[in-house]
């Protein structure tokens, strides 16, 4: 088990596929789209596979229930950025799952996101085509590795002002 750092939130998200699409939350943003993994933030004393359940729910009717072979832990990702319009520095620690779903599960996932203050939409984009989205968590160079087994976690290069820029 992952054991996050005191003080810093810990957000459980998930690369949805399903052949080869994966499924993103789509926002329009005043400077450019920015495309999500589907997830969210933990709550206190609660367990990552749990809070992904419970957002994968929350945000796209899917229920993990439903699935015999659980969402595996695949990537791990630090962030410490500036926000736009804040001097504090915005951290987070990413625990980034993959999830395979089969075509009748796709087919009842919502189109936009159901838990939303936003405008947001539920895409499916061509796994190859993905990384070349604006990406939160920013996984685009990794998503190549989904379709390989992994041995374990594996801890992604860090989420800073220099590699990614807020939208």
């Amino acid at each position: 088990m992952i054991e996050p750092t005191a003080g810093i939130a810990v957000r459980a998200c998930a690369a949805i596929l399903q052949g080869d699409k994966i499924c993103l939350i789509h926002r329009r943003r005043p400077g450019g789209d920015q495309h999500s993994l589907p997830g969210g933030l933990l709550h206190p004393d609660e367990e990552a596979s749990a809070a992904l359940a419970r957002e994968l729910k929350e945000e796209l009717g899917l229920d993990l229930a439903d699935f015999s072979d659980p969402p595996q832990l695949r990537w791990v990702q630090h962030q410490a950025t500036t926000r736009p319009g804040s001097g504090q520095l915005f951290r987070r620690l990413h625990l980034i799952y993959r999830l395979s779903i089969p075509t009748g599960i796709r087919d009842a996932i919502a189109t936009t996101e159901l838990d939303a203050e936003d405008s947001t939409s539920v895409v499916w984009v061509p796994l190859a085509q993905a990384a070349s989205h604006h990406l939160y968590p920013a996984v685009g160079e990794a998503l190549s590795q989904l379709a390989a087994p992994a041995p374990g976690p594996v801890m992604l290069a860090a989420i800073t002002d220099r590699t990614y820029s807020w939208r």
